[in-house]
C-alpha cells in the first residue's frame, strides 16, 4: 500500500477549487432576446405547473373515490392522501423547474414575487398565463385519463361560509407565499432546502383547508377543474380573492421585516462558526 503524499495541499482555497462546477456555460457574445427568456419562463411554468397539478389531480380523484368516506365529518386518511399529492407534487415541480423559471407554479406566488420585485411585471404576466393554461390542461388530462365524474374541483364544506372560505384560502396562501419569500427570495444557507419547505407549507395548507374549502390556494388549481367540469360554483370568486389577499399579506409581512432590516436582530446565522 502506498501512503498518501504529505505534500497534498488541503487548504480551503485548493479544496474549493477541486469541487465540480455545475454552473452552465454561457457564451457572452450571444445577445439573448428578452422575449426569448420570457418564452423560456412561460414554458418552464407551463410544464412545471402541468406536471404538479396533473399528479395532484389524479391523486385527489383516487382519494375521493374511497367508498368508506363518511357522509358527514372529515376522513383523516383522505385528507392526508390529498395533502401528500399536492405537497409532494409542488415539491417535485419546483425542484425540476426552479432553474428554468423559478418554479412558481402558482399565480398567487408569482404575484408576491412581482410585488417584491423579484420577478419583473412582464415576466410575471407571461408566467401567470402559462400557469392558468397549464391548470386547464392538467385538469382536462386528469379527467380524460380517469373514469367517472371529476372529483377534484374545489367546493365549500364542513359548514364553512363564503367569508370563512375567503380567509381560510387567504391564510393558507399567505403561509405558502411567505415561505417562498423567506426561503427562496431571501438567500441563505438554507435556500437549497426551499423546495422541501415549500412542499411542506402546501401540505399543511391542504390539511387545514381541504375539509372546508377544498384547498384552492392557487387560482390555476381552482380554475382548471371548473373549466374541465364545465361548472363553476357561484362562490368561485373566493378562490381568487382569497389567494390574492394572502399573496398581498405575505408580501406585507416580508416588507415589514425588510424595512426593519431583520438581519441585525439575529446575525451570524450563515457563518461557519
Amino acid at each position: 500500500m502506498v501512503a498518501e503524499s504529505s505534500s497534498i495541499d488541503n487548504t480551503p482555497n485548493v479544496v474549493e477549487a477541486q469541487r465540480p462546477v455545475y454552473e452552465p456555460k454561457y457564451d457572452d457574445s450571444v445577445n439573448v432576446s428578452p422575449l426569448k427568456n420570457h418564452m423560456i419562463a412561460f414554458l418552464g411554468e407551463f410544464f412545471g405547473t402541468f406536471i404538479f397539478l396533473w399528479v395532484a389531480f389524479v391523486i385527489a380523484q383516487i382519494a375521493n373515490q374511497d367508498p368508506t368516506i363518511p357522509d358527514k365529518g372529515s376522513d383523516p386518511m383522505q385528507l392526508i392522501m390529498i395533502s401528500f399529492g399536492f405537497g409532494f407534487g409542488v415539491m417535485m415541480g419546483v425542484f425540476m423547474f426552479f432553474r428554468v423559471s423559478g418554479g412558481n407554479l402558482n399565480p398567487a406566488v408569482t404575484l408576491t414575487l412581482v410585488l417584491a420585485q423579484a420577478v419583473p411585471p412582464i415576466r410575471g404576466l407571461f408566467m401567470m398565463v402559462a400557469q392558468m393554461i397549464a391548470g386547464m390542461a392538467a385538469a382536462g388530462a386528469a379527467s380524460a385519463m380517469t373514469p367517472g365524474p371529476i372529483a377534484f374541483t374545489n367546493g365549500l364544506g364542513g359548514g364553512a361560509s363564503k367569508a370563512r372560505g375567503v380567509f381560510l384560502e387567504a391564510f393558507g396562501t399567505c403561509i405558502l407565499c411567505l415561505t417562498v419569500l423567506m426561503m427562496a427570495v431571501e438567500k441563505s444557507r438554507a435556500t437549497f432546502m426551499a423546495p422541501f419547505v415549500i412542499g411542506i407549507s402546501l401540505f399543511l395548507g391542504h390539511l387545514i383547508c381541504v375539509y372546508y374549502t377544498g384547498a384552492g390556494l392557487n387560482p390555476a388549481r381552482s380554475f382548471g377543474p371548473c373549466v374541465a367540469a364545465r361548472s363553476f360554483p357561484v362562490y368561485h370568486w373566493i378562490y381568487w380573492v382569497g389567494p390574492i389577499l394572502g399573496s398581498v399579506i405575505a408580501f406585507a409581512i416580508w416588507k415589514i421585516f425588510k424595512i426593519l432590516k431583520y438581519e441585525t436582530c439575529n446575525p451570524g446565522q450563515d457563518s461557519d462558526a
